[in-house]
């Protein structure tokens, strides 16, 4: 790598380590928001919290919006980082004083906030690195972001006898100062990236014209709602069998915690060996294309031997490779986009389609777990339809074609 500037790389160090810092607090609030909220409601609630989600992400992301336009980038990533710390900490008052709908209020802030900081991470990175470089260096950004977050899951894992799940919440908002101020540094280092020109009130905060003029937008969409498909069939399933297996509050936050380490250190092998070697030495075409031919195999497994063991599996295997090659692969498709596309269209895509999409599938199970008890074999069926849909669209996705312009 000694051939990119040391400035670039010392931005791109910097950045990575904003986001390790994100995500080992992440793991705190994401294993605390999940047990804390079937503590208030119960498992068969999770559908429902997850179909709110989407109604908390659109906030975040329109209000970033209003931001970026304002301040711009480096400054819109340091008030949305306070800002979600404050939230965090309002959620924590009320968790502590016994206010049931904290629970949900937190985990609806924690799938908003989450999404948005870490894809203005990577509109930074994909602004500052060329289509070559990205090869070399996404990867291994996951793999240094990762490392946070393999050490926030293991100290979840052993929680102290004297600290309760709720003071989680408090430990993932102090994470956020320093992520906000390492992003400075990474912007001071690589350059704060400006929008090619235009008034944003009236192109529009959320830049939705650009799905028009840049058409490789929508089917990145549509790849992240058949991904997103997956991701919560997994979820709900690897956790209603998690319910059902640890009873007990602490002893469930006890053992998300240890299955995210887990996840995340082969998350890191793939972020640090696997992705910058297999997108070297294969075609990007090939690499979108095999990794749903993974998820399909997974959940064959779980539909002829549903258990906790193949459902925690399941869910591993699509977020270790959601961790690494498939965002290191996704990302390199944004690279050539205009800055409206990369930082504005991006949001909505990865932030609030993502969340979406996941919402919706939740919606579905849940109007469906009214009507009468959802099978568990449904799970594993829905990822079987989204992974054959996910091979047709990422054909459609690297045949795409890119403009060159990056205004």
């Amino acid at each position: 790598m000694f051939w990119i500037s040391w400035r670039k790389l010392a931005a791109c160090a910097a950045i990575a380590g904003a986001a390790a810092s994100l995500l080992c607090g992440y793991e705190f609030v994401r294993s605390a928001s999940q047990s804390l909220f079937i503590g208030a409601y119960g498992r068969e609630r999770l559908p429902v919290v997850m179909a709110l989600a989407p109604v908390g992400t659109l906030i975040f992301v329109y209000v970033y919006g209003i931001v970026l336009s304002r301040v711009g980038a480096r400054r819109a990533i340091v008030l949305t980082c306070l800002g979600s710390a404050a939230l965090m900490i309002l959620c924590f008052g009320g968790i502590v004083n016994g206010w049931r709908p904290a629970s949900a209020a937190l985990y609806i802030a924690r799938e908003g906030y989450i999404v948005l900081l870490v894809e203005q991470i990577w509109s930074f990175i994909n602004s500052v690195v060329r289509s070559d470089e990205g090869r070399k260096l996404n990867g291994p950004i996951c793999g240094v972001a990762s490392l946070g977050a393999i050490a926030g899951g293991f100290l979840v894992s052993r929680l102290p006898a004297g600290m309760s799940t709720s003071h989680l919440v408090a430990v993932a908002a102090a994470s956020l100062v320093p992520t906000a101020l390492l992003a400075v540094m990474a912007y001071r280092l690589g350059g704060e990236p400006q929008s090619g020109g235009g008034n944003p009130a009236v192109r529009g905060h959320l830049a939705l014209d650009r799905f028009r003029s840049e058409p490789v937008l929508i089917r990145l969409a549509l790849l992240v709602v058949v991904s997103q498909a997956i991701s919560t069939a997994s979820d709900i399933a690897m956790s209603s069998q998690a319910a059902v297996a640890f009873p007990d509050v602490d002893d469930r936050t006890r053992w998300f915690g240890g299955l995210y380490a887990r996840l995340n250190v082969w998350s890191a092998f793939f972020q640090f060996v696997a992705a910058p070697l297999l997108l070297r030495i294969l075609p990007l075409r090939v690499v979108h294309v095999a990794i749903p031919f993974v998820h399909f195999g997974t959940a064959l497994w779980v539909l002829a031997r549903p258990s906790l063991s193949s459902a925690a599996w399941a869910y591993m295997a699509f977020k270790v490779l959601d961790y690494s090659l498939f965002r290191a692969a996704k990302e390199l498709l944004y690279i050539p986009l205009s800055f409206d596309a990369r930082y504005r269209a991006k949001e909505v895509i990865d932030s609030f389609v993502y969340r979406l999409s996941k919402g919706g599938v939740s919606a579905g199970l849940a109007v469906a777990g009214t009507l009468s008890a959802v099978a568990f074999a449904a799970y594993p069926a829905i990822q079987l339809a989204a992974s054959s849909a996910w091979i047709v669209l990422a054909l459609g996705v690297t045949d795409a074609p890119r403009p060159e312009s990056r205004a």
